[in-house]
């Protein structure tokens, strides 16, 4: 009968196991009854058997026919005998099973956030294994248009990874006092300078011109600053024009033929399609990387971070997501047909073959680990030193970033 009771425990262990959710307060007050409930099977079970040992003692001392207590004992040996046996196979089997449950801790049903963009780019393949079945964890992928819908989400818990602008992460950072981590860069820079001029083939031919850009006060003008900067010019040395959307900056460059604008993709490649006088004659990011020399800072677009709560609590499943993340970033350069097709389905950019002309410019990618610390901290501190506050206030610790 102690047997039994193991096996009541080893397959409360295994239930307990594959209950795996995001971390709700209702479903760990289920493990945790079914878990009660169990233990007092097992103490009943304990105390039935306590109680027929009991009985058979008082039944062996009352008999007086000796000499048929040796036969009844041996048959009673040789039922019990195989009644063991049984007992442990079954063990054996169930203890089997608990180990196979416990390594399924991954079969977690994985609350993903994204934004409309080049960040979800990455995704796509991902999204559509996931759909049929063929990844390991289950996901459920939420796509919004805004990053604060992003950070209310995973502050609430109904999120549990989500894909946001670098600096907005180590905003939630300082705002949470280090609730998340980051956990891999899923977009390097998407931002270029788009003219029709061919002399301009540096960002100090830049010097004299009136651009068109997006985003005064946020993190392109802290980064087209610092790379005026870093070669040698300053405001002065430029006109900058700032416009609400980067559709304005679009039309702007199909009307004036003359116009400079600093656009990020897919609004690059859709403009070109427009004016096939326009093309792309700086790309910030190999610009950022000239400048920054072997000192590891990138111009960063998006990264992943997660919940610390659910880390902790399914450490597997975000390493599970890690590796399914990395072969989707590699899967849309090796693939550019399929996931262009991927990227229009998912209402990302609504032309496949607008996609796929804008996929090289997006430099997806999932850089993790040291590499991913030295590329973010480094882009941060270039944000921090011109304003504090566009990446909350402080530079965030060791801790914001996850180094397997």
């Amino acid at each position: 009968m102690k047997k039994f009771s193991t096996l009541l425990l080893a397959l409360t262990t295994a239930a307990a196991l594959v209950a795996c959710s995001s971390g709700s307060t209702a479903g760990n007050a289920t493990v945790a009854e079914t878990t009660t409930a169990a233990a007092g099977t097992t103490t009943t079970a304990a105390e039935s058997e306590s109680s027929g040992n009991e009985n058979t003692d008082t039944e062996e001392e009352s008999n007086p026919d000796e000499s048929t207590a040796p036969e009844s004992t041996a048959a009673g040996k040789s039922t019990e005998s195989n009644e063991a046996d049984t007992v442990d196979e079954s063990t054996e089997e169930t203890a089997a099973e608990a180990e196979a449950a416990a390594s399924v801790d991954l079969a977690c049903t994985v609350r993903v956030g994204s934004l409309k963009g080049p960040t979800s780019i990455g995704l796509v393949h991902l999204m559509d294994q996931a759909e049929n079945g063929e990844t390991q964890n289950s996901y459920e992928f939420t796509m919004v248009t805004a990053a604060d819908e992003l950070s209310s989400a995973i502050v609430a818990g109904n999120l549990d990874l989500v894909l946001i602008p670098a600096n907005v992460a180590s905003v939630l950072y300082n705002k949470t006092s280090g609730a998340i981590s980051v956990i891999d860069i899923n977009t390097l820079g998407v931002l270029d300078v788009v003219a029709s001029d061919d002399s301009i083939t540096s960002i100090a031919d830049l010097k004299g011109k009136t651009i068109y850009m997006t985003g005064k006060g946020t993190t392109p003008d802290y980064a087209f600053h610092y790379l005026l900067d870093a070669n040698g010019l300053s405001e002065d040395d430029v006109t900058l024009e700032f416009k609400s959307e980067a559709t304005e900056v679009a039309a702007l460059l199909k009307e004036e033929p003359d116009a400079i604008g600093v656009l990020p993709q897919p609004f690059v490649t859709a403009a070109c399609a427009q004016n096939e006088a326009l093309k792309i004659v700086l790309d910030l990011t190999e610009e950022w990387d000239a400048v920054q020399g072997e000192s590891g800072s990138r111009l960063v677009t998006g990264v992943t971070i997660v919940r610390n709560d659910f880390l902790n609590q399914y450490p597997d499943a975000v390493t599970a997501f890690l590796a399914d993340h990395a072969a989707s970033a590699e899967y849309t350069a090796t693939n550019p047909d399929e996931t262009a097709e991927l990227v229009a389905a998912a209402g990302i950019i609504e032309k496949a073959a607008v996609a796929k002309k804008a996929l090289p410019y997006c430099n997806i990618t999932c850089l993790t680990g040291e590499e991913m610390k030295s590329a973010l901290s480094g882009y941060l501190q270039v944000l921090a030193d011109q304003d504090l506050q566009s990446v909350g206030g402080a530079m965030p610790g060791d801790d914001f970033y996850l180094i397997p």
